[in-house]
């Protein structure tokens, strides 16, 4: 059997360990091109990041308008309350349900009002903010001012959802408002009367 010579093994071994280094360099150039590809396609322009955070910014407000997360939502407290109790009234307790549901209404329509209309009037503090009376005439009315919350509602989400709404900016009628602060004082007052109802209507059984 003939005999490979050590010159013909070392020359072998050269070209073996010659290729395992190439390789090792090649995979070390192209995993260094991958971490350079996925760092530059991570990096955002400021105006990129901006948008983002402007975005971000505009959906946890209409999450929080929505009252998706620690507070309940309008339609889940009004549910099935029926007409007839819309005026009853509870020992120790100052409002009905008529009562918290206009003040509501109509806290919210002022405010919507008066974050896109300059020319908007709101009434008379705090008289004007509340029904004259207890319960409604009819049950239409009842309903009608159902309709008409979440009507005004949807269009506050609508606002804030405009990309051409700047939520920073003062309003140029007011006195210090924008459409961030707006925002936040609607989801603050509907929450805290919201709970109201709920209270109301575990007391009454409904």
């Amino acid at each position: 059997m003939p005999k490979t010579s050590n010159k013909g093994k070392k020359t072998k071994g050269r070209k073996a360990a010659g290729l395992k280094g190439m390789r090792s360099r090649l995979s070390s150039r192209a995993n260094g091109a991958s971490r350079q590809a996925a760092k530059k396609g991570n990096q955002t322009s400021p105006n990129q990041s901006a948008s983002l955070q402007d975005k971000a910014l505009r959906e946890h407000l209409l999450n929080l308008l929505r009252a998706r997360g620690a507070h309940i939502d309008f339609n889940d407290a009004m549910a099935d309350w029926p007409a007839q109790l819309a005026g009853a009234k509870v020992a120790n307790f100052p409002h009905t349900a008529w009562m918290l549901l206009e003040h509501m209404r109509i806290a919210q329509w002022d405010i919507l009002e008066f974050s896109r209309n300059p020319k908007h009037k709101s009434p008379k503090w705090p008289d004007e903010y509340w029904p004259a009376s207890e319960s409604p005439a009819t049950e239409r009315d009842w309903t009608a001012s159902i309709a008409a919350f979440k009507k005004d509602l949807r269009a506050f989400e609508r606002l804030i959802s405009d990309r051409k709404s700047n939520l920073y900016e003062k309003f140029p009628w007011g006195d210090g408002q924008t459409i961030l602060r707006e925002a936040l004082l609607v989801a603050d007052h509907n929450a805290y009367h919201l709970g109201q109802l709920v209270m109301l209507r575990k007391c009454m059984g409904i």
